[in-house]
């Protein structure tokens, strides 16, 4: 058996440290550079995941997501559900989490996600099948470093074929060779910001969580010129299970998350939190001021700023539409915009969402 730590035992011509040894040997590369994808290219994510319940409840409980339809058998029937399915922020995390090692593990910023569609519940035990499909892919000018893709991904029920969710998100993500630019540094369609919001200097909050709230609220706020918007007093601190351990239980393999080491030199100084636990936390602190009966869609989700070890994430809401037409008896659909920002009121997350919100009788 070798000693490592002995340099008269390691077999080297010029040097005899661990260290040098390490320095002659190549390096066996995880993840894909930009030159990789070409528009058209599909792309099956072998990691096998199976999501569990108790993996749904750990989301849940460290994330502040409470509804009872997913955790007791009663309510999930009074919502028709056929037993007590999954959270959708869970199921969204483990099928985005599967394409990482494939897409985007090499690193880059995460610039949006769009049209992400719950199709159906889904059940503890499902087995995930997921294919993602490129979209486009284009050169950043004020980045040569690094080419922008965007991908429309599936989560299918493996054993049926259907599909649970689905969406499209675009990445930075880094090019084996910097492209030539004209040196302006323009952004390439998609990495700008959106413009900031035009919101009059009057918040109206609801009277309280269901549809008939929402919807009063607008129509008072149209007759005041005002804005239905509010914050949420609950917050939660990033700590090591949030940061590191729920994005590893969705088999998220980007070292941003887990590794300090290679994350000491970047931008941030430390590792990160995945995209999908502040924005669950966002939305936990929103859906806890309101009677959610499922949920729909959502569209433009944007992730503004870093969020590392230590910082508290808080939720900002504004209401956009309700439609009393759109839902069973039981419920109407509440289009609400939702922000996270951390403990310097620095946005870090926004997203537009539609979802079923209950009636009060």
């Amino acid at each position: 058996m070798t000693d490592w730590s002995d340099p008269d035992a390691l077999d080297c011509s010029d040097e005899t440290t661990f260290d040098a040894l390490l320095d002659r040997a190549d390096t066996r590369e995880k993840g894909h550079y930009f030159e990789f994808f070409a528009e058209g290219d599909e792309l099956t994510h072998d990691p096998g995941l199976r999501l569990s319940r108790h993996g749904s409840e750990q989301w849940m409980g460290q994330t502040l997501n409470h509804d009872p339809a997913y955790w007791r058998s009663d309510t999930a029937r009074e919502r028709g559900f056929d037993g007590v399915p999954v959270h959708p922020d869970y199921l969204l995390a483990c099928v985005m989490g599967i394409t990482v090692e494939d897409l985007s593990e090499k690193g880059g910023y995460f610039l949006g996600r769009t049209d992400v569609e719950f199709h159906r519940p889904a059940r503890p035990g499902t087995e995930l099948a997921v294919t993602s499909r490129v979209v486009d892919t284009r050169t950043s000018s004020s980045r040569p470093a690094y080419g922008i893709v965007t991908w429309a991904t599936e989560g299918r029920d493996r054993e049926t074929g259907e599909t649970l969710v689905s969406y499209e998100r675009t990445n930075m993500i880094p090019r084996r060779e910097p492209a030539a630019t004209d040196g302006s540094g323009s952004m390439a369609d998609g990495e700008a910001d959106p413009e900031a919001p035009d919101i009059p200097d009057t918040l109206l909050t609801p009277d309280g969580g269901h549809f008939e709230d929402f919807r009063d609220a607008l129509e008072r706020a149209r007759e005041e010129q005002a804005a239905v918007a509010y914050r949420h007093e609950r917050g939660r601190t990033m700590d090591d299970q949030l940061v590191a351990g729920l994005p590893l239980a969705t088999l998220n393999t980007a070292r941003q998350h887990h590794n300090r080491d290679e994350m000491a030199d970047s931008p941030s100084g430390d590792i990160v939190a995945y995209g999908d636990v502040t924005r669950s936390i966002a939305l936990a602190h929103a859906r806890s001021d309101e009677a959610t009966y499922r949920e729909r869609r959502f569209e433009d989700e944007r992730f503004h700023s870093f969020v590392t070890l230590g910082d508290t994430i808080y939720g900002f809401t504004r209401v956009l539409d309700c439609d009393a037409d759109d839902g069973p008896e039981e419920a109407g659909a509440v289009t609400f915009e939702h922000v996270a920002f951390n403990q310097d009121s620095t946005p870090v997350y926004s997203g537009r969402r539609t979802a079923l919100v209950q009636r009060s009788q």
